[in-house]
């Protein structure tokens, strides 16, 4: 059998890039928020579990937070339930929170859970109201009245808020060698369940847990300018001004604001991601160039 040199020698140069990356970031934590195109696409579900597992397995610590809003609308449609958003979010009614728990909780975190042990990592599901390490409240709406000259409360139902976290139950399973596999949903002092933000959950989990790195993959390239460029290498003060200014708008917002709130609460650095790339995540991580967002206070 020939040996292709040229291959086996951008192979040894991909190696050797990566290696001040992993002895950098050995025994450090990373938060990683999976969602998007990356939960769809078959051949992108077996690159991130593999990334995932691959960071375990150079001492890294992941730990991965799911949304699923698409199979949710998709099973609320089969059960003939109306689905309405209010800034974004779903209304969620206790028929809906139903569901909510069956999809997020059941059918997607098992089916994260079952990749990435399919390709030999030891990964754990759960969701908030396990260990009620979530403990979530109300999110409250309020929207302004141009006519009325007065602020409307909008009750959206489930959709809640974390308060605080409990980071025991993660901390044991990492300590043990597990993947922890978060679904976003948060319950109460009285038992009820929140349908909670996954990128909040992600953000906040990032937070109490003091993780090098809050990664965000995302269906498009990253934060862009007015002139349609990738912005990266950001402080949370550059990110401010492109807010002020109108470069960081409508949908972005809540992504960027889980973001800057992590970086500023003890988090190293943020990354919004593409999680259309095949294995975006090491590329991010491992690579000089990125494929990305990089928001930090740290000097680049």
């Amino acid at each position: 059998m020939s040996i292709d040199l040229k291959a086996a020698q951008n192979f040894t140069s991909v190696l050797s890039e990566a290696l001040p990356y992993i002895q950098k970031f050995a025994g450090c934590t990373i938060v990683v928020k999976y969602g998007g195109n990356a939960m769809i696409d078959e051949e992108l579900k077996q690159s991130f579990a593999r990334d995932i597992v691959l960071l375990k397995a150079v001492g890294i610590n992941p730990v991965v937070v799911h949304g699923g809003g698409p199979q949710i609308g998709d099973l609320l449609e089969r059960l003939n339930i109306e689905s309405k958003f209010v800034d974004g979010m779903r209304v969620t009614t206790t028929e809906t929170m139903d569901v909510v728990e069956m999809v997020l909780g059941g059918l997607v975190n098992k089916e994260i859970v079952s990749l990435l042990n399919q390709v030999g990592g030891k990964a754990v599901g759960m969701t908030g109201k396990d260990a009620s390490f979530i403990q979530a409240e109300k999110l409250v709406i309020t929207s302004s009245s141009p006519d009325l000259q007065k602020s409307e409360i909008i009750d959206i139902g489930h959709v809640g808020k974390v308060k605080s976290i409990d980071t025991s139950y993660i901390d044991l399973l990492v300590k043990s060698d597990y993947i922890p596999v978060v679904a976003p949903i948060g319950v109460d002092e009285k038992g009820q369940s929140y349908n909670i933000n996954a990128d909040l959950v992600a953000g906040k989990i990032a937070e109490v847990l003091n993780a090098e790195k809050l990664i965000l993959l995302t269906n498009i390239a990253g934060l862009q300018s007015k002139e349609g460029k990738v912005l990266t290498g950001l402080s949370t003060a550059q990110v401010d001004a492109l807010i002020a200014d109108g470069t960081i708008y409508g949908g972005m917002l809540p992504k960027i604001g889980c973001a800057l709130d992590a970086v500023k609460n003890s988090v190293k650095s943020a990354h919004i991601i593409d999680g259309r790339v095949a294995h975006a995540t090491l590329l991010e991580i491992f690579s000089d160039q990125g494929v990305g967002t990089l928001i930090t206070n740290e000097a680049i």
